[in-house]
């Protein structure tokens, strides 16, 4: 997961984000701004390709519901679909999604936003 872009340049060395380029990089972040989306990308980042069945059971939503979130990833080019045979399966299109969402959570930890969790997953006191 840490193998995200690997041959782009750094934020610090690239020049200022254009007002075009920081309204593009705005609508990717208003796509991820939903919590059943998030929650999707999660499910797949942990279990690499699920089909619809299998995620609106993991995060215990509807079929229909998680099927029309992902119709939206997909149409944005974050989430990919593959068929074998009769199903059809999701994964992350790119590994900088599923980073950007361990970035955010380690953001919402560090800013007070969600309650810190140690790498074993208990409450850090």
């Amino acid at each position: 997961m840490n193998n995200c872009c690997p041959d782009v340049p750094q934020l610090t060395d690239r020049d200022l984000a254009t007002i075009s380029q920081a309204e593009q990089i705005s609508q990717l972040f208003k796509i991820l701004a939903n919590p059943t989306r998030l929650r999707i990308i999660h499910a797949l980042a942990k279990a690499q390709s699920l089909s619809v069945n299998a995620l609106a059971e993991q995060i215990q939503m509807k079929t229909q519901a998680v099927s029309n979130q992902l119709q939206k990833l997909v149409a944005e080019n974050i989430v990919q679909s593959k068929r074998d045979g009769t199903f059809i399966y999701y994964q992350i299109k790119d590994n900088c999604t599923a980073l950007l969402l361990q970035r955010a959570w380690c953001l919402a930890e560090d800013t007070g936003l969600l309650v810190k969790m140690t790498a074993t997953g208990a409450i850090d006191e």
